[in-house]
């Protein structure tokens, strides 16, 4: 399966390379030699209405852990210096996130969606000056192939002996025999409940400061 147009199954393998429901995903930029998903392209609103900045977002539970390594490793600080000192550099990441909102754009036109200002400029992974995600930059390399972005180049190479596209390893890197995910526990999901938890309870308080009488 080469298509970038999410199947079913594509859905539910994310999930479970996730460990949550996957959600608004418009294309699976980047696959495995298996077929599996490397990497999501998730819409730039999400269904919810939240904006998502991170277009391209790397799923495979062993590039993800390779990528943690590196970051562990010091590589994010090493690479900002770099950046800081060598004026081509600087301009070949710029070039990279220019990329990425042509890319985000291009996704929300197959979307259908309406333009996000709330992330208008702003692509993801410390771009353009800075390194703040490695794991966003390899999503990035990864979705739109090598020469594009060359800090995301560059960490792929340094990942190689754990993971690569080129050399399946899906069979040890995640439960495919799990009950797919339903609920979702994600960061963002956790915090919108706890605020909606808060205003119901501020307005619980709210109507009994009114109306002692009345329950909650």
């Amino acid at each position: 399966m080469n298509s970038t147009t999410p199947h079913p199954s594509d859905l539910d393998t994310l999930s479970l390379q996730l460990r949550r429901p996957v959600r608004d995903v418009v294309e699976i930029p980047a696959r495995c030699t298996c077929g599996n998903p490397l990497v999501a392209a998730t819409a730039p609103r999400l269904s919810n209405g939240i904006p998502f900045p991170t277009t391209f977002y790397l799923t495979h539970p062993a590039a993800t852990a390779a990528v943690s390594r590196l970051e562990a490793s010091g590589l994010m600080a090493e690479m900002s210096q770099r950046l800081s000192a060598d004026a081509d550099f600087a301009a070949a990441h710029r070039g990279a996130h220019e990329n990425y909102l042509a890319e985000r754009e291009r996704l929300r036109g197959v979307a259908g969606l309406d333009p996000v200002w709330e992330i208008e400029g702003i692509s993801a992974g410390g771009m353009p000056d800075r390194v703040k995600c490695l794991h966003v930059l390899v999503g990035h390399s990864l979705a739109v192939g090598p020469g594009i972005n060359p800090l995301g180049d560059e960490a792929l190479e340094r990942i190689a002996e754990e993971f690569t596209p080129q050399i399946c390893i899906c069979a040890t890197s995640w439960d495919h025999e799990a009950a797919v995910p339903q609920r979702d526990l994600s960061r963002h999901v956790r915090r919108r409940n706890q605020g909606f938890a808060r205003t119901q309870d501020a307005d619980a308080q709210d109507r009994v400061s009114q109306d002692p009488e009345e329950t909650a």
